[in-house]
């Protein structure tokens, strides 16, 4: 990195999946980069105020400051990452691997995980969110075993780690935080297992943000 180039900054909360899965990403491609927190809690949520909404429109994290522009959803970070940084890469050569890694992103990204999203649990209420959480992660997550069925070996698709892989693992979290029951997704539940102690996903685990609560972080 030159002196006239700056070092990416990801705009991130310690909980957000969405966050977490491009934290993933970055340190797979060993990126260093800064993290600006952005409390999705604190005074109703940083995320509101006009000066991120001129970050990022939608007002939701992630956010990655990267080459001089700001991108926003996770899935078009990763796959710029992908497509601008191909070493160590994240996608297969083969069309068909690709395509499938592809396809459990956006189960993950778009079925399972806006739906148990904190503004949509805010709606829900408090009463309900834990229950409206389990029913669509639980969901999801049949139509991920049976993709998996087909497309792991080691990972989620093959032997090498994916995009997928980075969906996947903070999905997990989700689901245990929202007390799914895991026992019929034996093949996700191993995926899991075996990532769990990577040194790039434990780095980027909420447990190790900066912004991670004291009485939350190991």
């Amino acid at each position: 990195m030159s002196a006239i180039e700056h070092k990416p900054v990801l705009y991130s909360y310690w909980r957000s999946s969405c966050a977490w899965r491009v934290r993933i990403a970055l340190n797979l491609k060993e990126i260093p980069y800064d993290i600006k927190a952005v409390s999705l809690i604190k005074g109703g949520g940083e995320q509101h105020c006009n000066e991120y909404r001129e970050v990022n429109p939608m007002e939701q994290v992630p956010s990655l400051c990267i080459d001089g522009h700001t991108f926003v959803e996770s899935l078009s970070i990763m796959h710029y990452l992908e497509e601008t940084r191909p070493q160590r890469p994240l996608m297969p050569q083969d069309c068909f691997k690709r395509a499938k890694v592809r396809e459990i992103c956006e189960v993950i990204a778009s079925g399972i995980q806006p739906l148990q999203n904190l503004v949509v649990l805010i709606h829900v209420g408090e009463e309900k969110k834990k229950e409206w959480a389990q029913k669509w992660i639980t969901r999801g997550f049949r139509a991920v075993e049976k993709l998996l069925s087909a497309s792991a070996g080691k990972y989620c698709v093959g032997d090498e780690i994916t995009l997928a892989d980075c969906c996947l693992v903070p999905q997990v979290f989700n689901a245990r935080r929202f007390h799914v029951d895991l026992r019929p997704f034996p093949i996700i539940l191993r995926i899991d297992r075996e990532l769990e102690n990577h040194p790039a996903f434990r780095a980027a685990h909420p447990s190790a943000q900066p912004d991670c609560p004291p009485e939350v972080a190991k």
